[in-house]
């Protein structure tokens, strides 16, 4: 089994130009002998009230994100993040995310 262990980034894109925040995380990738793989991680530093209320509207609308590791200029790899109340994340591939969501604001 190959492991990885080491810092990454969670990007959150609005569109194939625009990105809307990043988020560094230090992320554990193991690939099993069939080559699947699991990743987990935490975020890299604690998040300030800003920084969580932004993630946890951002996990609210889509928890899909593009995850890019240092020597990369754009996250290659798409994501869906799902967070434990401990704060650990697991990250589980999504080829099939066609980048599209449905979301509704009531500005009344």
């Amino acid at each position: 089994m190959d492991r990885f262990v080491g810092r990454a980034r969670l990007e959150w894109w609005a569109n194939h130009s625009t990105y809307l925040e990043m988020y560094d995380i230090d992320i554990t990738v193991t690939v099993d002998a069939a080559g699947s793989w699991r990743a987990t991680g935490r975020h890299a530093t604690d998040l300030d009230a800003t920084e969580r209320e932004g993630w946890d509207f951002l996990m609210g609308m889509d928890p899909h994100f593009s995850l890019a590791f240092a020597d990369e200029d754009r996250g290659g790899i798409m994501v869906r993040v799902d967070e434990a109340q401990n704060g650990t994340l697991t990250l589980t591939e999504a080829p099939d995310w066609d980048g599209s969501v449905n979301v509704t604001f009531d500005l009344t």
